[in-house]
């Protein structure tokens, strides 16, 4: 097919260039023919500038990019190929060369009778495409030197700001950092409290066993350095890091009198402060890391965060990819979201698929579970996570009412697997948790209104309704069965007649 027109975004506006000698298609593969395309001279004589119209600003540039990488074909855009192209008719088909084959398609449902040609379809289009983002600065006139290279440098700066600034998963980027840097945190925790315990075991062994708290240890040794400065007086000092506990501060002192650890040297005594230092340091830092994924996730998933908690949710959202995935994920694949390794490899020997070994697994629910209980509490969580998930992403207001709600659901339900007892229907807990909602921002019921409107009959109840609504139900179902049994009756009198006439 022969390519008449090309259509070429450029930051300046729309360019539509006629294509004056038609390359060929089967030529066009050759390698000489793709060099003479990098020559200016050559490929002037292959197009033509019909018309160019340019954007009013940077902000009208910036919505006509927005909307090319869309595939949404504007109203200027449409003007300029209304002004620029002759008007096709059903005997005469212009075809068109576009970029995007999404655009093409958006320019193709606005004029019937234009054809249009994209790189994927037709090779030459590419080419031609090609050369003119090469030598586009030459070929429309008027231009002064560098005016397209300044252009495209500010638009994409604009064009970068506007998705980074509209970007709707901006906030669940926080809550993944945030959840694998915390991740990062705990193993670099517990790595230097254990080299810690090791290299302060050989001074004194027996604090180990006392204080089993790796970020209260840490900073044991800071205030103990040397065990035979220990004294009555410091068992103040020592409670205020251990809770208040003096029964542990009292054992402490004790076994420093009695311990059987060696002697520090003054270079070992402060290698291990230093270590202990930032072993304290770390910790403190975690624990900062972990009440700021609380704030962040009472604020961007407030539901899910009031179901299964802020690190089980945030480690969700993080294996999703953002809370928008997650959202348009169903129940069944939230429930092996973490056990993917796991599902295949039953899959591949047809074994049993996992049913709560996931990231689900870690919620408190599944441990407070009966073994037998364990894969349908797993099922049910999985299916109240994805509702959370749904309300928080597509809901203005953020609130938690009903996750606490969905909550509840699942402990009633675990207590029903427990003992037996029924728990509360589902309409009827969301409906309380809307009423909740609405109250808090004083708002009425959009549902109210519309009850409102129906009007009935004095003397007339919602049982009488219900009971004459049966009523139709049943005769129409009577009238139905008393129609096919007459067609029956009246073919079987029709077979009768024709077997006696034979």
């Amino acid at each position: 097919m022969s390519l008449d027109y090309v259509l070429h975004e450029n930051p300046i506006g729309y360019a539509i260039f006629k294509v004056v000698h038609q390359p060929d298609t089967i030529g066009s593969r050759l390698n000489e023919v793709r060099a003479a395309v990098q020559d200016l001279e050559k490929f002037g004589k292959t197009v033509e500038l019909v018309g160019l119209s340019p954007f009013q600003g940077t902000q009208d540039a910036l919505q006509e990019i927005n909307d090319v990488s869309e595939g949404i074909m504007s109203d200027f855009l449409r003007a300029t190929l209304e002004s620029n192209l002759p008007k096709p008719s059903k005997k005469k088909t212009i075809t068109l060369g576009v970029w995007d084959k999404v655009l093409a398609s958006s320019i193709k449902s606005a004029f019937p009778n234009l054809s249009c040609e994209t790189g994927d379809t037709n090779p030459v289009v590419a080419d031609v495409l090609r050369g003119l983002r090469q030598h586009s600065q030459k070929l429309i006139k008027k231009l002064q030197p560098g005016d397209i290279d300044r252009s495209i440098l500010g638009l994409g700066h604009a064009y970068s700001r506007s998705k980074v600034k509209f970007n709707v998963q901006r906030h669940d980027n926080n809550i993944i950092q945030a959840i694998a840097t915390l991740d990062q945190v705990n193993t670099d925790v517990n790595t230097f409290s254990m080299r810690l315990r090791e290299n302060f075991g050989w001074h004194f062994p027996e604090l180990s066993k006392i204080v089993s708290n790796n970020e209260q240890y840490a900073k044991l040794v800071l205030k103990i350095r040397n065990k035979s400065r220990l004294t009555e007086d410091d068992v103040h000092d020592l409670a205020a890091i251990v809770e208040d506990d003096e029964a542990v501060a009292q054992a402490i002192v004790r076994a420093s009198r009695t311990s059987m650890g060696r002697d520090l040297s003054a270079a070992d005594e402060e290698l291990v402060l230093n270590f202990a230092t930032r072993t304290a340091s770390l910790a403190e830092y975690r624990k900062n890391l972990q009440s700021y994924l609380s704030r962040r996730m009472d604020t961007v998933a407030p539901n899910l965060s009031a179901l299964i908690g802020d690190t089980v949710g945030a480690r969700l959202i993080s294996k999703a990819g953002s809370l928008t995935n997650l959202a348009k994920y169903p129940a069944s694949t939230v429930q092996i979201l973490g056990a993917e390794k796991a599902l295949f490899r039953a899959l591949k020997t047809k074994g049993n698929t996992p049913k709560y070994d996931n990231l689900i697994y870690h919620s408190s629910f599944i441990g407070k579970t009966g073994v037998k209980s364990k894969g349908r509490i797993s099922r049910f969580l999985a299916n109240k996570c994805s509702i959370a998930s749904r309300i928080d992403n597509f809901s203005e207001t953020p609130t938690s009412k009903f996750g606490e709600a969905l909550k509840r659901q699942v402990e009633e339900r675990i207590e029903f697997y427990a003992s037996g007892a029924v728990p509360s229907k589902n309409s009827a807990v969301m409906k309380a948790a809307m009423d909740d909602v609405l109250a808090d921002i004083q708002t009425e019921d959009p549902g109210a209104a519309a009850a409102e409107d129906v009007v009935k009959a004095a003397g007339i109840t919602g049982k009488a309704t219900e009971q004459a609504i049966r009523k139709e139900k049943k005769e129409k179902k009577s009238k139905e069965k008393k129609r096919k049994a007459d067609d029956e009756e009246e073919g079987e009198s029709k077979k009768k007649k024709k077997k006696s006439k034979a």
